[in-house]
């Protein structure tokens, strides 16, 4: 039997149908949510279903689940390995008072230890849940105390440090291109996170061609860091038995089984890759081998957005539950793409800038490196100045790594995202460095000064000037 929620406001009565729509009416105001019919209808409105979103036990979450649990893997996911144990120290709290120990624990010298102990006894639904009631300073703050780390051959989610991906896209898949941007990014003190192409061709032949282009480069450079080659999961494992230089595994992922089988994948084929990326031990300093990608809106695309009842789950509760399904994975590396879907789901550069400081929070807090593609597309109400907004808070509030583009503008995926400049940018006023492996290295070429500033080189001057005649 679905439970009404009731708040008044003004004099003026609202009533929610449910935790679903609970849910969907406090969240702060997006496109995607007005496009799927579940949005709140007014200001008023939704400040009255965060006031009574407030007032809602943690305990609801476990017991009137969001996506029914019959019917969704993810959701069988979330109830069948949450942590009762961890979950004892905040059992008692409210969605309000969440946020209020949340933002009391970040102020404390002992915060790390405290949020790592308890992020396995939230659910992603009790963590999107308090978002809702945090200004963007809160999500902030509290992701900056939280602490993640993984490692395959360079560290990710090292305090102080911003890691980035290296994404040298080109439409044709050209050698030449790819390696033209590699070394662009690579004498800007780009790609500690990742080396990581999107194809322009999903085949195993074509895929296989760039592993093997960027595990060349890797070798004869040293480069501590690792690659990737962004095609579908069940591509990947099949070159891994085919005896490919595999580093990293990719695959996006979203928050219901239904929008999962959108991507071709199940949880029981995500964990056969991952045990097939770790048996080929290729890393140096750990063993994350996943890198998952997700986004605001994936489910509503895919029509599989629907949750207990018939209705309609906003995105950012769905983009939560994704989290899930990566943390049942120990991945490297997750980042959303933040404003690539389009203004259907984040119309404006507000939309998208509030996204991301939600995505970034939510999946740090529930035990995830986090990264953010700080991006848009052409359509949308959005620009530049946006983007650096984005990314200065975002590096304020400790994320583990953003992506890079050839002068902001992927001419492969045609969207608009950060350059390398710009994370050099984001270092120097935050004080940020590399990750300490790269570092490292850049600073054995000569490439790094004492401060932490990656020194201009001319590419023909510089040790990595044989790249562009990668084969």
């Amino acid at each position: 039997m679905t439970t009404l929620y009731h708040q008044r406001i003004g004099g003026t009565g609202y009533t929610f149908d449910g935790l679903v729509d609970l849910l969907a009416k406090a969240t702060p105001l997006r496109s995607g949510d007005e496009l799927a019919g579940c949005a709140a209808h007014s200001d008023a409105e939704r400040a009255a279903a965060q006031w009574a979103l407030a007032d809602v036990p943690l305990t609801t979450f476990l017991n009137d689940p969001v996506v029914p649990y019959e019917t969704d893997e993810v959701t069988r996911l979330i109830i069948d390995t949450h942590d009762r144990v961890a979950f004892q120290r905040v059992s008692h709290l409210t969605v309000g008072g969440l946020r209020d120990w949340l933002l009391a624990v970040a102020a404390t010298d002992t915060a790390a230890g405290v949020l790592a102990a308890v992020s396995r006894g939230l659910t992603p639904e009790m963590v999107a849940a308090v978002s809702k009631l945090m200004r963007n300073q809160d999500l902030i703050a509290v992701a900056k105390a939280v602490r993640v780390r993984a490692g395959f051959r360079s560290t990710i989610g090292l305090p102080g440090t911003l890691a980035t991906r290296l994404q040298p896209n080109h439409p044709t898949d050209d050698p030449r291109g790819i390696a033209a941007a590699v070394l662009d990014g690579l004498l800007l003190g780009c790609g500690d996170a990742v080396i990581g192409i999107n194809p322009a061709t999903d085949s195993p032949r074509a895929t296989g061609d760039l592993l093997k282009l960027l595990d060349e480069v890797r070798r004869r450079f040293d480069i501590p860091t690792q690659s990737c080659v962004l095609s579908h999961v069940t591509t990947t494992i099949g070159l891994i038995e085919a005896g490919a230089p595999v580093d990293l595994v990719f695959q996006s992922i979203a928050g219901t089984e239904g929008a999962n089988s959108g991507f071709g994948v199940n949880i029981s084929l995500l964990r056969e890759a991952d045990e097939a990326g770790r048996s080929l031990r290729r890393g140096t300093v750990g063993d994350n081998v996943m890198y998952l990608e997700t986004g605001q809106g994936s489910a509503l695309s895919a029509g599989a957005h629907l949750g207990a009842g018939g209705k309609p789950v906003d995105q950012q509760t769905l983009e939560a539950r994704a989290y899930a399904v990566a943390r049942d994975l120990d991945p490297l590396l997750v980042n959303t793409v933040v404003g690539f879907i389009g203004p259907e789901y984040l119309y404006d550069g507000k939309q998208i800038v509030r996204a991301g400081l939600e995505d970034h929070f939510c999946g740090k807090l529930l035990g995830l490196p986090m990264g953010v593609d700080v991006c848009y597309t052409n359509h949308a109400e959005a620009d530049q100045d946006d983007m650096d907004t984005l990314l200065t808070l975002l590096g304020a509030a400790g994320c583990a790594f953003v992506i890079a583009v050839p002068g902001a503008d992927d001419v492969m995926l045609g969207y608009q995202s950060l350059a390398y400049h710009d994370a050099l940018y984001v270092r120097k006023v935050l004080g940020l460095r590399p990750a300490p492996e790269f570092e490292a290295w850049l600073d054995r070429l000569g490439m790094m000064g004492a401060d932490g500033r990656v020194l201009p080189v001319e590419p023909r001057s510089s040790p990595l000037r044989a790249l562009t005649s990668a084969p």
